[in-house]
């Protein structure tokens, strides 16, 4: 199995709100790979990454630096697409 690992940056001026942590969710549980995400701090927290639920408890404000996380045999795929979303602001704004 294979581990992948990537920093991002939430840009949304909204933060990571209930449409992006779901567009986020989605695209995670196409893969096979565990998908956490890391969030550093104030309050840390780890969380899954295929959880909206969890995904939502991050309280991702615009500047929030989190770290995706994948283990799996598609990890860097899975890690590579999630990332792309946070670059592409979820296409939530420009």
């Amino acid at each position: 199995m294979s581990t992948a690992s990537r920093q991002v940056v939430v840009y949304n001026e909204r933060g990571l709100h209930a449409r992006p942590a779901m567009e986020f969710v989605e695209t995670a549980n196409k893969f096979k790979a565990a998908v956490s995400v890391e969030k550093s701090g104030d309050e840390p927290m780890k969380v899954d990454g295929k959880s909206i639920m969890e995904m939502i408890t991050l309280a991702a404000v615009q500047g929030t630096n989190l770290v995706i996380l994948a283990d799996g045999e598609d990890a860097e795929a899975a890690v590579t697409q999630l990332a792309d979303l946070f670059e592409g602001r979820f296409r939530d704004e420009k």
